[in-house]
């Protein structure tokens, strides 16, 4: 487990910061960092769009029941036979689209982006940010 005292022990940003990378090499793996961040909110939003889409289909079956129970059976067939089994997109299920991101998108960025800091950084993650904190507290305890 890491240090939560990032001023003491082995696991200090200073210590574990002494790496040697150019400005680009910092630059490329803070925005890599950035666009991992960003396909991970993206798949939460891919898994909302699923969920919400499941609770829709859910109303819609009810309504099915509720059509049926009016004596209104063709537009209940309807949502039976071409709406609730139809795919969300090009005949996929929102599960589907879930599992393809995931597995074809989401897997590979995630471990190219860790194969790149590991090379660069020794896996170090946040390195630009890491950077900021030891200056900024640097900063401070000059001006103290």
């Amino acid at each position: 487990m890491a240090n939560i005292d990032s001023n003491v022990g082995p696991d200090t940003d200073a210590e574990r910061d002494g790496l040697d990378l150019s400005d680009a090499e910092r630059a490329a793996l803070h925005d890599l960092q950035l666009s991992i961040e960003h396909v991970h909110r993206a798949y939460g939003t891919l898994l909302e769009f699923h969920h919400e889409l499941g609770h829709a289909m859910d109303h819609m079956s009810d309504a099915e029941d509720h059509l049926r129970t009016a004596d209104h059976e063709e537009w209940a067939n309807e949502l039976r036979d071409d709406h609730l089994p139809a795919g969300a997109i090009s005949d996929q299920w929102t599960f589907e689209l879930v599992e393809e991101f995931s597995a074809e998108f989401l897997d590979e960025v995630d471990a190219f982006e860790e194969s790149v800091r590991e090379e660069l950084a020794d896996g170090l993650d946040h390195v630009t940010e890491r950077r900021q904190k030891r200056h900024l507290r640097e900063r401070a305890k000059r001006d103290e």
